[in-house]
């Protein structure tokens, strides 16, 4: 599969304080590269983009301003 074809999940913390549950991203590899030199991956409304190294999905672009968590945990969904 190539990588253009892969995807992720990604896990966001409820809001701080909240107690609310974590919410689950998907996305998809973009054909960009992040200032790490790996691919941005964005979901599918674009607003949301991370560089992922392994199981961490760091954020580039979020619209949540109280995601305070720069580093997240991402896994490949088959």
């Amino acid at each position: 599969m190539s990588s253009l074809e892969r995807r992720y999940a990604v896990t966001l913390p409820g809001k701080v304080a909240g107690h609310g549950p974590p919410t689950v991203v998907v996305v998809h590899a973009t054909d960009a590269l992040g200032p790490g030199g790996t691919l941005v991956w964005e979901s599918t409304d674009g607003e949301f983009r991370v560089e992922i190294s392994g199981e961490v999905a760091t954020v580039l672009a979020t619209p949540d301003a109280q995601l305070r968590h720069p580093c997240l945990y991402a896994v490949e969904l088959p």
